[in-house]
């Protein structure tokens, strides 16, 4: 089964929403005008309620269908990044310093398409719930919108997400059960010496060396400290010290993320630095301070709902097109949270071969935006048959 034809028949709205969201762009929890777009849509569409304020600029709409039913949670991210465009596209970001340079714009559109067709048709029994969420790039607003009792006060049963990937042809989806984006973990390491003269090295300890050292340990984590068999990345990502050539600094700084699937090399990661770290700055006769944040915890998704979503997109584009093995990534996502909450399932949708997410020249595929609406519409008919 192809695109859904209605959906078809509009995707010319859906390119100018998308765009239009493209050029103005908003970051974190502060999709204030972003999110007045989306409710303004709804509004037009004849959803039966809109719930606004949710971690701050989230909504949560509801369509209501035919009878008594499940109620299905169908989330869409919202926010940019905070890097300037370099696109030249008409519908460039109009922001400086800021764009959707991770396909939320498209995401957004494709759940609103999706919104327009269940809104008109009603085919289906029960709830779905349309999720628009911020803040999925900066501090978790799935996080927050699950802390805030969206699950409980909407009663969603199951939940469901689609992103963009520039590494697929156009339409092809790609999932797996289980494990499908790493946890990401940042750590920030902050090394205290003695300063001074660098033609008189004995008189300070020297912070540099000891950050040097340090850094060169913290490779051997991965390299001898976890088993080969379970991922784990250990990257460092920031170093900062030093203001003069002939200046021997006080403190350095360094900085990095943590990948990992399991929580054994979550934990394993966490101990292993701080351990090094302390030995370290022992041996060079420095103090340091290690900061250890775990955030967005491992996308893992459920055996059943992947399976189900996996055959829903093989109607929309053949089961050819529907790699239901596809292997983990180290990239992260705070849809994590809502799997953790809900049974449910996450899905990358190809969008054809170009510049990567969180690449400057990165835009979404409008011609993407149809197939991902007709997956969300098909996902709740199918799920939610009328009796």
């Amino acid at each position: 089964m192809p695109v859904v034809n209605r959906i078809a028949e509009f995707a010319e709205d859906m390119t100018a929403w998308r765009r239009h969201l493209h050029a103005h762009p908003e970051l974190a929890l502060d999709c204030y005008e972003t999110a007045a777009f989306v409710v303004e849509r709804l509004r037009e569409m004849g959803v039966n309620e809109i719930h606004e304020g949710i971690a701050r600029t989230g909504v949560v709409a509801l369509i209501r269908g035919q009878g008594d039913g499940p109620t299905t949670g169908l989330r869409a991210d919202m926010d940019a990044l905070p890097m300037q465009e370099a696109t030249g596209l008409d519908h460039a970001s109009t922001v400086p310093g800021r764009m959707h340079a991770c396909g939320h714009d498209g995401h957004t559109t494709m759940l609103l398409g999706a919104a327009r067709y269940l809104a008109e048709t009603r085919n289906f029994a029960g709830t779905v719930a349309l999720i628009f969420q911020p803040a999925e790039e900066a501090i978790g607003g799935g996080r927050i919108m699950v802390e805030e009792g969206m699950m409980e006060r909407f009663g969603i049963d199951e939940v469901y997400a689609l992103h963009t990937d520039p590494f697929a042809t156009l339409g092809e989806f790609r999932t797996r059960p289980g494990p499908l984006m790493a946890a990401v973990d940042e750590w920030r390491i902050t090394i205290t010496g003695v300063g001074g003269h660098a033609a008189y090295p004995s008189t300070c300890r020297d912070p540099m060396m000891a950050a040097l050292g340090i850094g060169q340990a913290l490779q051997t984590i991965v390299a001898r400290s976890s088993d080969p068999l379970d991922p784990l990345v250990v990257s460092i990502t920031q170093i900062h010290g030093g203001s003069a050539m002939n200046v021997i600094p006080e403190t350095v700084t360094l900085a990095g993320t943590v990948r990992s699937f399991s929580p054994t090399n979550r934990d394993l990661a966490e101990a292993r630095i701080t351990e090094i770290v302390a030995g370290q700055a022992a041996s060079y006769g420095v103090t340091a301070k290690v900061d250890y944040q775990r955030n967005y915890p491992p996308t893992v998704n459920h055996a059943d709902q992947t399976t189900k979503a996996a055959d829903i997109a093989a109607e929309i584009v053949g089961a050819d097109r529907v790699d239901r093995d596809y292997p983990p990534e180290m990239g992260a996502e705070d849809f994590s949270y809502m799997l953790e909450e809900r049974p449910g399932a996450f899905l990358f949708l190809g969008q054809g071969i170009g510049p990567s997410v969180h690449h400057p020249e990165f835009d979404f595929n409008d011609e993407a935006a149809p197939i991902g609406a007709s997956f969300f519409a098909r996902l709740i008919e199918r799920l939610q048959p009328v009796s």
